[in-house]
């Protein structure tokens, strides 16, 4: 019996909306959905994350995990890199469990009334005031910091969504070239981690079909020598591909250039920490806005001359399309609604503790939240060709 696969015909009308076909040229509407930039991903992910620093009502932060978590399993594509959500996931709670059992340990210093249980205490000396071992476990202890511990593990959620749907490599290539040293040190780091993951997966597979134990320390041990082996063999074969592209070596750039690169870059980065600071304190509402622009502008400039040392050309670069626009501001109408919601009704995105209030769904803050869910519909895994079978 013989088997053919069927044309790829019709990738565009599978995959988006007939509206976003028509803003591309004709040659491509017939082709494959091409990737989205990494960059608009990172952008989105970051947006939530941003989103979720604003409140800490545990309702509106399980609803900004579901909707990654739902964009993740619908835009997800099938490489190692992009099986990093669930380890983040587990980061996330083992930091929500870690939160809560020091906020039990060590108690809080805000008054509560419904006490849990009380802990054997044990004295300190005179140089550790105010800190306390045992003692009361209130209520109103345990919810503030299951809401800080959700809300940090919301973030992690949000950071390991940009990991799993951006392919660092093609992330790499977006980065200016100041900034292509770097990222690369750290495209690799992030590939490393899926990658050994992999192996460990493929050689305990192997293992078991050869009837031969994967678990306890002989197994173990016997799995962990061929992935370092692996890994070794991995880490030559990238040293010689970039030794052999020509990794590290720059051009020739006069001082002044290189002085007045470093002192924009180093002066936009000062700005931008100091204007984010003044946006997040009470006084620096005034002027945490002007520094923070003027600190992007002199850290862009600065980057763009910087990229005079390394200069390369990019094989098919990302381009930045409809797409990529509707998915960037999908996530910063999240964060910027959030970010009203948190200053018309701050009781609403911020429940009080003392006295207890149980936390309530805002209508249009979880509206808002659920603009993140654009891009499932507009940028979904491309679905896999059908296998047409020859009657035999």
């Amino acid at each position: 019996m013989l088997e053919r696969t069927a044309p790829r015909t019709g990738g565009w009308s599978s995959a988006a909306p007939s509206w976003l076909i028509a803003q591309f040229p004709a040659p491509l509407r017939g082709a494959a959905v091409p990737p989205l930039h990494p960059g608009a991903w990172w952008l989105w992910a970051l947006a939530l994350g941003t989103a979720a620093t604003r409140t800490t009502n545990p309702l509106l932060l399980a609803l900004l995990i579901a909707t990654s978590a739902y964009v993740v399993a619908t835009c997800r594509p099938n490489a190692p890199w992009a099986r990093s959500y669930s380890v983040f996931f587990k980061l996330a709670l083992a930091v929500l469990l870690i939160r809560l059992v020091f906020a039990v340990l060590l108690g809080s210093p805000l008054p509560g009334t419904h006490v849990i249980v009380t802990l054997p205490e044990i004295p300190l000396p005179d140089w550790a005031q105010g800190i306390r071992l045992g003692g009361k476990v209130t209520v109103e202890t345990v919810l503030i910091a299951f809401y800080d511990g959700l809300r940090l593990a919301t973030l992690l959620i949000c950071v390991g969504a940009a990991n799993s749907l951006a392919n660092p490599t093609r992330l790499l290539k977006s980065l200016p070239g100041a900034l292509y040293e770097i990222g690369v040190a750290v495209v690799v780091a992030l590939t490393y981690a899926p990658n050994l993951i992999a192996d460990v997966q493929r050689l305990r597979a192997a293992r078991r079909l050869r009837g031969r134990p994967d678990t306890g320390f002989r197994g173990l041990l016997q799995v962990a020598l061929p992935v370092l082996e692996g890994a070794l063999e991995r880490s030559v074969a990238l040293a010689a591909a970039m030794d052999a592209r020509g990794y590290g070596r720059t051009a020739d750039v006069p001082p002044r250039v290189r002085r007045t690169t470093t002192a924009l870059t180093l002066g936009g980065l000062l700005g931008v920490c100091a204007g984010t600071y003044g946006l997040l304190t009470a006084d620096g509402g005034t002027y945490g806005l002007p520094v923070l622009l003027a600190g992007v502008v002199a850290a862009l400039a600065g980057l763009r001359l910087g990229s005079r040392r390394s200069p390369r050309t990019r094989y098919r670069p990302d381009r930045w399309d409809v797409r990529a626009w509707l998915v960037a501001g999908s996530g910063a109408a999240v964060a910027a609604l959030l970010t009203l919601a948190a200053d018309r009704t701050p009781e609403a995105l911020n429940p009080g503790m003392i006295p207890l209030v149980a936390p309530t769904l805002p209508l249009w803050p979880a509206a808002a939240v659920l603009l993140g869910l654009l891009p499932a519909f507009i940028s979904p895994t491309p679905r896999t060709p059908a296998v047409t079978k020859e009657p035999s």
